[in-house]
C-alpha cells in the first residue's frame, strides 16, 4: 500500500462523486484531507464522514473559477496541515448541446471550471510548493473526453483537452523543482454529473429513454460494466503517493477500456 500518512492534500469538487470517493480513501490510508467544494454544507457533510470514521479533514467552500477562493483554500490546508503535499483538480461541469446549438454563455460555463478554474488550482498550488521547498504533485481529473471529441460534448470535450495540455506544459515547466503534474481520465461513472449529461441527452432530443445515454455509453467498456467513482480510487492513491515520483505529465486513461491509444 503506498504511504500517505500525513500528507496534506487538497481535493476540489470533493463533496460527491469521484472526490468524495477519493478523499474517503486517501483519509482511510492516513492523509489529511482538504474537502473543498462549491457547497460548503456538502463539503462539510463529507469532512464528518471521514472524521466520524476515524481519518482527518477540513471542509471550505471554494469557486474555483475565482483566485482568491483557491488561494484561500491552499492557505487553509497550509495552516491546518502545515503544509501542501497534493493539490487534485477534480472540480468540474458537463453540459449536453449539439454542436451548433453551444452558445457562448455555454462556452464559459463549461471552460471556466473545468480548463481556467485547473490552471488556477495549478499556478496557486506551484507557488505553495516553491515557497514551502521540498516539489510537491498535481493531479487533474480529465476525462475520455480530454483523448477523443464528442459531438453533443463539443465544449466538455474541448475542455478536458485543455486539462491534459495543461498537465503537460505545468510538467515541462516545473518538473526540474521535484513538482509533478499528471491525470486521469475516467470513462462512464455513476455520478451525478452523468446524470447530467444523460438528461442533456434527452433534452436535446438525442435519446428518449432516461440512461439511455449513461447505457450506450457504457456498453463500449471492454470490461463489461460503467465505471464506479471507487475505480479511480487506486490511481488516485498512486498518484499521489511517492511510488509516481518518477512520472509527469501523463494522462492516465481508467475507464475499462472505452479508448485504446
Amino acid at each position: 500500500m503506498p504511504n500517505l500518512q500525513n500528507k496534506s492534500i487538497v481535493i476540489t469538487g470533493a463533496a460527491g462523486g469521484i472526490g468524495a470517493a477519493i478523499a474517503k480513501a486517501l483519509a482511510a490510508d492516513g492523509a489529511r484531507i482538504l474537502v473543498a467544494d462549491l457547497s460548503e454544507e456538502a463539503a462539510n457533510r463529507v469532512a464528518g464522514e471521514i472524521t466520524a470514521a476515524g481519518g482527518t479533514a477540513k471542509a471550505i467552500a471554494v469557486d474555483v473559477r475565482r483566485r482568491a477562493d483557491v488561494r484561500a483554500m491552499i492557505d487553509a490546508a497550509v495552516s491546518a496541515f502545515g503544509r501542501l503535499d497534493v493539490l487534485f483538480n477534480n472540480a468540474g461541469v458537463a453540459q449536453t448541446r449539439p454542436f451548433l446549438d453551444i452558445t457562448e454563455d455555454d462556452w464559459h460555463f463549461v471552460t471556466d471550471v473545468n480548463a481556467m478554474g485547473v490552471l488556477i488550482g495549478m499556478q496557486e498550488a506551484v507557488k505553495t510548493f516553491r515557497a514551502q521547498g521540498g516539489g510537491g504533485k498535481i493531479i487533474n481529473t480529465a476525462s475520455i473526453a480530454g483523448k477523443q471529441g464528442y459531438e453533443p460534448l463539443a465544449h466538455y470535450s474541448a475542455s478536458k483537452f485543455a486539462v491534459v495540455a495543461l498537465t503537460q506544459a505545468a510538467a515541462r515547466a516545473f518538473g526540474k523543482e521535484g513538482i509533478t503534474a499528471n491525470a486521469f481520465c475516467p470513462g462512464v461513472v455513476a455520478t451525478d454529473m452523468w446524470k447530467t449529461i444523460d438528461k442533456g441527452f434527452r433534452d436535446s432530443g438525442l435519446t428518449h429513454k432516461e440512461n439511455e445515454a449513461f447505457d450506450g455509453f457504457a456498453a463500449g467498456a471492454l470490461l463489461g460494466r460503467a465505471s464506479r467513482p471507487d475505480d479511480l480510487v487506486g490511481v488516485a492513491r498512486f498518484l499521489a503517493s511517492s511510488d509516481s515520483d518518477f512520472m509527469t505529465g501523463q494522462s492516465l486513461l481508467v475507464d475499462g477500456g472505452m479508448v485504446l491509444v
